[in-house]
């Protein structure tokens, strides 16, 4: 069981909390984080989901995740990449707060959330990575040009793929390579 604290359309913590599923049942509003974690290369990491998720199984995705009820927002980026990537990474830069409406998951679910996005730079290699199983089958790294090239198409394959909001975080992941590979 997942508890998430429900907040209300301003992000503003109504003090109820509610299990995961009838927060996506009821179509509640919520908070996620997500971050893009861009390698030495300027390149960044996808992970592809278990066939056994729930949502989107099979498809690539950013490490993302819930923020359980009481938990620190700047902590949750840390708890993700341990437990999915098996890396502890703690220095992440909160890029935007993105307020994402009635994001159907299935005929049944509604994802109303606000999602932390998140950047960060590291050092680690493909082979580095120890995936978690019932969350993840592989991680990836892309280029950038490669991601643009998923969101002009808005390939099914990507969870992301998509949000309107992709276009900004992609200039945002340009600027910052530029940063990281002039170091």
């Amino acid at each position: 069981m997942e508890i998430l604290d429900v907040v209300d359309e301003n992000n503003n913590l109504t003090g109820k909390t509610e299990d995961r599923e009838i927060v996506h049942e009821k179509g509640l509003w919520h908070r996620e984080v997500a971050s893009w974690i861009m390698n030495e290369k300027g390149e960044v990491l996808l992970q592809k989901r278990a066939a056994s998720k729930k949502q989107n199984p099979n498809k690539w995705g950013l490490t993302a995740g819930h923020i359980d009820a009481g938990e620190k927002i700047e902590d949750v980026m840390h708890r993700e990449t341990l437990e999915e990537l098996g890396v502890n990474i703690k220095d992440f830069s909160l890029l935007e707060v993105i307020k994402v409406k009635d994001e159907h998951l299935n005929n049944k679910s509604k994802n109303n959330h606000f999602v932390y996005i998140f950047f960060t730079k590291v050092n680690y290699k493909i082979d580095d990575y120890t995936i978690q199983k019932e969350e993840l089958s592989e991680v990836k790294y892309i280029t950038l040009e490669e991601l643009g090239e998923i969101l002009k198409n808005k390939d099914d394959n990507y969870t992301f793929s998509k949000r309107d909001y992709m276009k900004q975080i992609l200039e945002y992941l340009y600027k910052r390579r530029e940063e990281i590979l002039n170091m």
